[in-house]
């Protein structure tokens, strides 16, 4: 494994098949990329893609970011897809891998499977490659708790509006309303089981001032990250996602206050106008976390 880091701010879709496209992502300040072997390859380009992520990941030097796979789903009509995905890439040793279209805690739990067979073939360490589960479907975000608790690889949730609104019959619209419940459901079960959640894709790639509106939002509602894919996306998004000098400077001052006061015995207490509480607190601590991940903090 090359990194270990755990911040998501920016989770970049690279097609597979592309070596171009990949080669360009490792330029970037992204924190995760994702070789993906599903939807943005065409069922003729499987097997050829599968060869190039297996290049790559190798040989490529993705610096600081996550190197992740996303794999065909593994419904019966597409499960020998993603066993030839895992056979043909775990040996170039990738941080994890993207689990398209769960619907069910057994979707999990046959990938890890099959991930366990390929680290001990390949020498690799038990449990070291990590899994981010695709949460695409309204069958996906009823089973959510099971979900979320069905392998410890499992480190993260990613929301997929566009085939969640299909499987609804839902008209996408602007506002996002007819995914507000799922997009709530998803970041709800991630924070109840210790998962990230990392919000959909934004589809328009003109339209660069409703992306950050629309990250915003998602940082807003609890999400760690968002789904990118373009390259022009990434550095809105670490932006967004990452805690400003303000926002440093504040929790900095509210956990020196909290200590002050534990030392003095006193437990709620006013600060700057404002009640404080544990909550409060354990929110500026996981802030201040971020912004060290994110080499804003020493």
């Amino acid at each position: 494994m090359t990194n270990s880091n755990p911040l998501r701010r920016s989770v970049l879709f690279m097609p597979g098949d592309s070596m171009r496209k990949i080669t360009k992502a490792t330029q970037l300040a992204v924190d995760s990329i994702i070789m993906d072997l599903e939807d943005a390859v065409a069922l003729n380009q499987k097997e050829a893609a599968r060869r190039v992520v297996s290049e790559v990941l190798p040989t490529l030097d993705f610096g600081r970011s996550e190197r992740l796979v996303r794999l065909n789903a593994g419904s019966v009509a597409e499960g020998r897809l993603m066993a030839a995905d895992l056979a043909e890439t775990i040996a170039g040793r990738p941080d994890g891998y993207v689990v398209a279209k769960v619907e069910e805690a057994a979707d999990l739990v046959q990938v890890s499977h099959y991930v366990t067979e390929g680290e001990t073939r390949y020498g690799l360490p038990a449990q070291s490659v990590r899994l981010l589960a695709m949460i695409e479907t309204a069958r996906g975000v009823m089973n959510l708790r099971e979900i979320a608790q069905a392998t410890p690889r499992l480190q993260a949730l990613i929301f997929g509006a566009e085939d969640f609104a299909a499987s609804l019959g839902a008209v996408r619209t602007p506002e996002n309303w007819e995914v507000f419940y799922a997009r709530s459901a998803v970041v709800t079960a991630a924070a109840a089981y210790g998962l990230e959640a990392i919000d959909m894709v934004f589809a328009d790639l003109t339209d660069l001032e409703r992306l950050e509106r629309e990250a915003v939002i998602a940082r807003q509602m609890g999400y760690a990250g968002k789904s990118a894919i373009h390259p022009r996306q990434v550095e809105i998004l670490n932006r967004i996602f990452a805690p400003s000098p303000e926002e440093i400077e504040a929790a900095q001052r509210l956990v020196t206050a909290f200590a002050a006061q534990q030392a003095a015995g006193a437990g709620a207490f006013d600060f700057e106008g404002k009640m404080v509480d544990m909550p409060m607190v354990r929110v500026a601590e996981r802030l201040l976390e971020r912004a060290r991940l994110a080499g804003l903090l020493a």
